[in-house]
């Protein structure tokens, strides 16, 4: 289609990028006698009244295109994971998923030389982002629809539209579903798993992105999302690779619902389903006290509380709730000041980091 796009508008109207209804009713034709009936659906009206238009009338063929192709894309992902699901219940199992990633690999460009030593271990870590973000009641099961239409899908194919000499470094890091990320997660958990039983302990866990997470977070994480373990004791708790996976999204995604509300059960202490003024002051307790252990000028708690308060702009002006964090659009970084002294250092130097960030953009 994409040839034919190109060939007819250079050949019969000598516009390469772009095309008015005229030329879009024309090359509808062509693409149906040369392709199939198949095509004939892309070509509607209402398609064409989709796309931004120039002062002519005119859509570019590119928009198009890749409009075509992701229609394309989502219909054969659709019929793929169908297959895949044994229940027939519209829902992937996490192995189901696996599968279906798996099946993916020898298409995506930055995938298909992955070592095959390394390709099971990379369908967990791929795997379980599709069930953070579409399985928000960690039920094991993954709704199709959810997976289709997520921002994660889409994320997994941008690695078949780029090749791997084409992408930054930086955003090979941030793409979790590249192959230097899922290596980056599997190296940090084996760095932290320092008695090589398979899980981490909270000790372990601390050592975290430099131990500048607080105590009282790890705790709470614990409580709230790593299983009791069926051995060693019936108190024995300790987080297994799954779990790391689901910590490590919630923390690299604070500013997502399914992030925050990970994080926002671990801030609320009691349970209660809001945070007080009291449960800000404990939670930053343990910042402040990493804060002046590195060296830094004296805080006052108070002040800091009633700043996140004047962030947040609660609803009921005696508690915050997740919905007020999600409102203010501020959750991500309130998070992160109350469960990561590095987290509150960022928001501490917001000024100076931004001036750095526009100087760095001008000298580029």
């Amino acid at each position: 289609m994409w040839q034919l796009l190109c060939d007819e508008l250079a050949h019969l109207f000598s516009r390469v990028l772009q095309m008015n209804y005229e030329d879009f009713c024309h090359i509808a034709t062509v693409c149906t006698e040369q392709i199939g009936q198949k095509c004939k659906r892309f070509f509607s009206p209402s398609n064409f009244m989709k796309f931004e238009k120039d002062d002519s009338g005119r859509i570019a063929i590119l928009p198009f295109y890749l409009y075509v192709m992701r229609t394309v894309s989502l219909t054969q992902a659709r019929i793929d994971m169908s297959e895949l699901d044994e229940d027939s219940d519209g829902f992937l199992q996490p192995h189901e998923m696996e599968a279906y990633i798996r099946g993916l690999i020898p298409n995506l460009a930055q995938l298909r030389d992955m070592p095959s030593a390394f390709v099971q271990m990379y369908c967990r870590i791929a795997a379980r982002k599709f069930f953070f973000f579409c399985d928000p009641h960690r039920r094991g099961k993954a709704c199709i629809k959810k997976v289709l239409l997520s921002n994660c899908l889409q994320e997994l194919m941008e690695l078949h539209q780029e090749s791997e000499e084409e992408v930054t470094d930086t955003e090979q890091a941030e793409n979790w579903f590249s192959l230097t990320s899922a290596q980056r997660i599997c190296d940090m958990f084996l760095a932290l798993d320092k008695d090589t039983n398979g899980t981490l302990s909270k000790h372990e866990l601390k050592e975290y992105a430099d131990g500048t997470l607080t105590d009282i977070f790890i705790e709470r994480v614990f409580d709230e999302h790593v299983r009791r373990s069926k051995v060693g004791g019936g108190n024995s708790r300790e987080m297994d690779f799954e779990s790391f996976l689901d910590f490590v999204l919630s923390l690299e995604n604070k500013d997502t619902p399914e992030g925050l509300t990970y994080l926002f059960r671990c801030l609320d202490l009691n349970g209660r389903g809001f945070l007080t003024t009291a449960d800000i002051h404990t939670l930053f307790r343990d910042v402040h006290q990493k804060w002046i252990e590195g060296g830094n000028y004296e805080l006052c708690i108070e002040d800091v509380r009633d700043e996140i308060w004047d962030m947040v702009k609660p609803a009921d002006p005696l508690r915050i709730a997740l919905t007020d964090l999600l409102s203010c659009k501020q959750g991500g970084t309130i998070a992160s000041m109350l469960i990561d002294v590095r987290g509150f250092w960022a928001h501490d130097n917001r000024e100076n980091l931004l001036q750095e960030e526009e100087e760095q953009v001008e000298e580029a």
